[in-house]
């Protein structure tokens, strides 16, 4: 079983819906103790990043993940999710993160309509079993105005430009982070979703 966090800041019910159609066991969880039980984690999310490290830690919830990511459990972390794993933050001035990636969520360059929104094309720069399928320059479906930039640049699976690069999706050890929402990205942002469930089922 797949558990989805629930600490008051994630799209629980598209992501929950996207694994159910394509066959994948997933329940939303509020309970930190679901985690040590599950066999995959996801942090799905949206808002801001400092808020959403208070709600993850009023949860008891950071060291769950801590738990789930050190056992080697597949983890999944979705937009906001996806920032959430690295360092820290320079959005409403500086935010400590989860660490579990080396790096700093920056605001996407002066000039640029922001939030980024709309589908945009990915271009994969390492070949991962999450990705199994997807052809590259696919389009899925971003809402963000911070992007991901990880002190090793080896952990990127693919890029997306919109004024500049950034990384779209990372991937080491099994633990993701995906920029864009695959839940709103019709039948490929699916197929990655049952990428993931494959993952957790290999494990």
């Amino acid at each position: 079983m797949i558990a989805i966090i629930d600490y008051g800041m994630g799209n629980l019910r598209s992501v929950h819906k996207g694994f159910e159609k394509v066959g994948v066991k997933a329940a939303v969880v509020s309970d930190p103790a679901l985690l040590d039980k599950a066999d995959g984690v996801v942090l799905p999310g949206v808002g801001a990043f400092a808020d959403a490290m208070a709600n993850l830690r009023s949860a008891g919830m950071i060291e769950a993940i801590q738990r789930a990511v050190k056992e080697g459990k597949p983890f999944l972390g979705i937009c906001l999710g996806q920032q959430l794993l690295f360092d820290s933050s320079e959005e409403w001035g500086y935010s400590e993160g989860l660490g579990i990636f080396p790096g700093q969520v920056r605001r996407l360059p002066e000039g640029l309509k922001v939030p980024h929104m709309g589908w945009n094309q990915i271009e994969i720069v390492r070949p991962d079993p999450l990705l199994e399928g997807i052809p590259d320059r696919s389009s899925f479906y971003f809402v963000h105005s911070y992007a991901v930039e990880p002190a090793d640049k080896e952990i990127a699976l693919a890029l997306t430009e919109y004024g500049v690069h950034f990384a779209s999706i990372v991937g080491k050890n099994r633990v993701y982070g995906i920029q864009f929402h695959p839940e709103k990205s019709s039948a490929l942002g699916l197929k990655i979703l049952e990428n993931f469930g494959r993952v957790v089922k290999t494990c």
